[in-house]
Formats: structure tokens, sequence, C-alpha cells
């Protein structure tokens, strides 16, 4: 069963890691592998709530960046394309 957490559950996590309580003790509470701790720790280690709000307003506007210079070089395909076919 793959639970989800939310990032301030996973920030209280990290905060009781950082508290000087064992990395194994702490994921024997949560129910979570060492290697899901490690792998939040490298995304979220030093992170306050406000942080990780603004790297996903991030996240939203680069993948909706992304989906506007896709269009665009679609678009830009069928103009040259158009134009090899009218000389």
């Amino acid at each position: 069963m793959k639970q989800r957490y939310t990032e301030s559950q996973i920030l209280s996590v990290l905060k009781e890691g950082e508290s000087g309580i064992k990395v194994t003790d702490i994921c024997r509470k949560y129910g979570i592998c060492e290697n899901t701790y490690f792998r939040w720790k490298s995304k979220y280690g030093g992170m306050e709530m406000s942080d990780i709000r603004r790297m996903k307003e991030l996240e939203l506007e680069n993948s909706r960046l992304k989906r506007i210079v896709a269009q665009y070089a679609l678009e830009n395909e069928a103009m040259r394309e158009v134009i090899k076919k009218n000389p």
C-alpha cells in the first residue's frame, strides 16, 4: 500500500530527524523506508513551507512554459512544411 504524504507532513518528519531521533526509528514510526527518508531530505532538506509553496509555483510555471514552447515548435515545423511544398 502506497501512502501519500503532504509537504507539511514530510517537513515534520524531517524536523524529527534534525532533532536527533534515529532515522530507523523515524522510518518505522511513519512506515517509510530509509531511501524515502533520504530522498525527501535531499529534496526538502532545509526548506520551510513558504519555500515549498514557491517551488510548486515555479514547477507549475515551468510546465506551462514548456507546453507553450512545444506548441510554437509544432507550429513552426508546420509552417516549414508548407513553405517547402509551395516554392
